[in-house]
């Protein structure tokens, strides 16, 4: 099998010749520049043959256009800082407008997206990774989550005007991904669909409407899309219905599912296994081999692509990654 073969059987349940594998993470040093980012994610496919891709930009990329300002740390460990937002007040939600999709920060990581697809694109499978509108509402806000819970409780109506335009812009820029090569989205809640953040009453007023019209805008369009249900406690069923291809989730975080229960209780492929950071960032190689025999056992190796729960730290050993694909080879 090459590798979109192996991705394609894997996430239809059936045999594969081997697990198919990727692990991704921020280069906070890379991270801000077109040629210097695309040149990381190149770098990182051919150095682990992963057989997908997770594009994995700045986090501030799909806020920018929007005013907010985060400043570059300069070194590969440090992630940068918020020196400007423009949500002072609850009111300020109703002044954002949408973006176009080649414009700005947004239109840059279509350039970046370009060169992977020119570099990877030929042999594997590549996302995008979009926040969902409550993970950009909180980038809008500084990264911090009280100013958006302020307006849940305060000014409800202000809070959806501004997820409805948030939308909009995530819909058309999506669709311009696909546009310039990207097989589909890896789509993350940032944690909103989680007990510690929001009951699910609350989510399904402020996060699964506005994440099925996304999802749903773009089904069609995509071969690979991917939720990626952040934090602890996710509200697993909740989500499970999402249409997607696959759903990432971390099995390490407290009151979440083992991929195994995952796969019976979506139906769908699961991505993960890798414990991101007991086992990539702390272990030793000997520790990730044993845990890529568990999730082995456990789950049969199908519907599964092996990944970790979340993105990697920076300053994770080379030699623990090297060790996944001694497993796997």
């Amino acid at each position: 099998m090459n590798k979109k073969e192996r991705v394609d059987a894997a996430l239809r349940g059936e045999k594969v010749d081997r697990v198919p594998v990727s692990v991704w993470g921020h280069d906070y040093e890379r991270e801000w520049g077109v040629q210097s980012l695309s040149e990381s994610i190149a770098e990182n496919f051919n150095r682990y043959d992963w057989d997908y891709v997770k594009v994995n930009p700045r986090a501030s990329y799909l806020v920018e256009g929007w005013k907010a300002k985060y400043q570059p740390s300069g070194k590969k460990f440090q992630p940068p800082t918020c020196e400007y937002t423009p949500i002072k007040s609850a009111s300020d939600w109703k002044r954002i407008r949408p973006l176009e999709p080649d414009h700005g920060a947004l239109g840059e990581q279509l350039r970046v997206l370009q060169l992977v697809n020119h570099e990877v694109g030929y042999d594997a499978y590549f996302t995008q990774t979009i926040f969902c509108p409550l993970g950009v509402a909180r980038y809008l806000a500084g990264d911090k989550i009280q100013p958006v819970l302020l307006t849940m409780r305060e000014d409800r109506t202000a809070l959806h005007t501004a997820l409805r335009i948030i939308t909009e812009t995530l819909i058309n820029y999506a669709i311009a991904c696909l546009e310039q090569g990207a097989s589909g989205i890896f789509y993350a809640t940032n944690g909103w669909a989680s007990a510690g953040m929001l009951t699910q009453d609350q989510y399904r007023e402020f996060g699964e409407q506005y994440d099925l019209e996304f999802l749903d805008a773009i089904k069609s369009r995509s071969k690979f899309n991917i939720l990626h249900n952040c934090g602890s406690q996710i509200y697993f069923d909740l989500l499970a219905s999402y249409p997607v291809h696959a759903i990432n989730w971390s099995t390490e975080q407290v009151g979440n599912p083992s991929l195994r229960d995952g796969r019976l209780r979506s139906g769908k492929a699961v991505m993960g296994g890798l414990g991101e950071e007991r086992t990539l960032k702390k272990g030793t190689p000997g520790k990730v081999q044993d845990e890529i025999g568990l999730v082995l056992e456990q789950t049969g190796g199908q519907g599964l692509l092996l990944a970790p729960g979340c993105a990697i730290a920076p300053e994770t050993p080379t030699k623990n990654l090297d060790a996944i694909r001694r497993v796997l080879s």
